[in-house]
């Protein structure tokens, strides 16, 4: 039986290099999972690569139709954006692994739907000091910057990545991205471990 290996962690600590990474390891055999969003795509993204971007309308549709798997809403400074994973023939756990992002929340419900022993946290942790200003310099590249929005993310993450959340998850390993090699070498070797 195939493992989902989730990806958590607060804004900008450094989760989609770590993933294109672990992805990139032949070795490992790692599918993408390619979730959904209803927020606007940002520069530099490509519908179904980071995400598929869908509106409003599709994400109720999918809810009323019973195939939404995890699913995350924030309430954002440009209104709700929804975060999701469809039941949309991407995950078939016979024998193949998988690799996304997502967060406590989407991880505890994946959890629910395929079985705690389908499902492999991988949380990533970074310095608050160090987050706060890659996410302002992520913001700086995009047409229209939304500072406001840096910081409501930034509040939020101290609220759902809270330490009574994390161990409340199930959560007993961290990875510290403060060297990029080092961390992305100790998932690879856990990945690799779990697989064996």
């Amino acid at each position: 039986m195939g493992k989902i290996y989730v990806l958590m962690g607060k804004s900008a600590t450094g989760k989609d290099t770590i993933f294109k990474r672990l992805i990139g390891m032949k070795e490992l055999s790692l599918r993408t999972v390619v979730g959904y969003t209803t927020r606007p795509i940002r520069r530099g993204e490509a519908d179904g690569r980071e995400y598929f971007f869908v509106g409003t309308e599709e994400w109720q549709r999918l809810r009323q139709e019973n195939k939404i798997i995890e699913s995350r809403t924030y309430n954002t400074v440009a209104g709700e954006w929804h975060y999701f994973t469809a039941q949309d023939g991407q995950i078939d756990l016979n024998g193949q692994d998988y690799l996304f992002i997502s967060t406590l929340s989407g991880y505890i419900q994946l959890k629910k739907y395929y079985g705690e022993e389908a499902v492999f946290p991988v949380y990533i942790e970074v310095e608050d000091e160090q987050r706060l200003q890659r996410s302002i310099c992520r913001e700086k590249r995009q047409s229209r910057p939304n500072y406001e929005e840096v910081c409501r993310r930034f509040l939020a993450d101290q609220r759902d990545f809270s330490e009574e959340n994390i161990c409340g998850a199930g959560i007993k390993k961290r990875y510290r991205n403060e060297n990029l090699e080092e961390c992305v070498n100790a998932i690879a070797h856990d990945i690799a471990r779990q697989k064996a």
